[in-house]
């Protein structure tokens, strides 16, 4: 059930008090605890201390996101949405994922009933890791010194990871989404430990790439932080279907504005790939900004620029 698969979600919490039970051999595992959006190295820490507890690794996260049940309205912020989340902490070793909905239901659990109910009856966890900065239960009342105390009660350890800083500052993300939004992936990567990536099956566009000589396999950015709109160089990771393999491309993250107004979308055209993706899924890796996006004079123009782009990039990924 492990390996090639992925994390086993051992149990998803449909609902608050509706628990099911949980493979017998999931229980007793050292988890870290945590939403882990982008997976960063300040989280790769909290997973290292997890990992060295002998007992299975597992994840404790949340899904939606908190700050989307508390803020609905609020533009788009995830780095990462739950697929590309479970295929980051496969790559970690992770051997079971504990994916909580985290709902109205949740949120009006008192810190002692969360550590009870949950971390002790539901996932009978033996040891649990979180940030300094973690915060559960009812009005966030809990913090990381009190699930210690808590643990102690409910018979499982509580280790609390010192936050992880480079350059003096904390790694967190939101200064990856800062450094996405100022064009600089270089940076988000250092921070995160690997390629900031959009994931994702191919939709439909409008078939106009094709047209210019330049077939796009275009990916939806609902609910994620957009990085700088414009061109990038980029590596792409097909998961699924007959032409499963890495690739080099070049992609545009943007509106399209030669074609009027548009929902922001990634259009990544694959260096040396004849095939049709329609329905597979992508991982696609921002390795550098090229250029912001551009409204031409004409479709020639345009052409002219996609070819000196599509230069750039294999030179930046030589």
């Amino acid at each position: 059930m492990r390996g090639r698969q992925g994390p086993v979600i051992a149990k998803i919490m449909r609902s608050f008090p509706d628990i099911a039970d949980i493979p017998a051999e999931a229980r007793g595992a050292s988890a870290a605890m945590g939403n882990f959006d982008g997976v960063h190295l300040g989280h790769q820490a909290v997973i290292d201390i997890a990992r060295a507890a002998p007992a299975p690794l597992a994840i404790v996260t949340f899904e939606p996101h908190p700050r989307e049940v508390f803020a609905p309205d609020a533009p788009p912020f995830r780095l990462m949405n739950a697929e590309a989340r479970a295929h980051r902490l496969e790559k970690l070793g992770v051997e079971y994922l504990f994916q909580v909905p985290f709902d109205h239901a949740l949120t009006r659990l008192t810190p002692e009933a969360f550590a009870r109910d949950i971390l002790a009856d539901a996932l009978g966890l033996s040891h649990v890791v979180t940030g300094a900065d973690f915060r559960f239960g009812r009005d966030r009342a809990g913090d990381a010194d009190m699930l210690r105390t808590l643990g102690k009660q409910l018979g499982f350890d509580v280790t609390i990871a010192e936050l992880r800083r480079v350059e003096g500052a904390e790694i967190s993300s939101t200064r990856i989404r800062h450094a996405l939004s100022e064009g600089e992936p270089r940076l988000a990567a250092a921070l995160q430990g690997h390629l900031h990536r959009i994931e994702g099956p191919v939709i439909h566009g409008d078939h106009r790439g094709r047209e210019l000589g330049y077939p796009t396999a275009n990916m939806a950015l609902d609910g994620l932080h957009l990085p700088r709109l414009g061109v990038y160089a980029v590596t792409v990771d097909v998961t699924t279907g007959p032409r499963r393999g890495t690739f080099k491309g070049v992609a545009s993250l943007g509106v399209r504005p030669m074609f009027g107004e548009n929902t922001p979308n990634l259009e990544t055209y694959l260096f040396d790939f004849d095939g049709d993706l329609y329905g597979e899924h992508l991982s696609v890796g921002l390795v550098e900004y090229l250029r912001g996006e551009e409204k031409f004079d004409s479709l020639e123009a345009l052409i002219r620029q996609m070819d000196a782009d599509s230069a750039r990039a294999r030179e930046v990924l030589a």
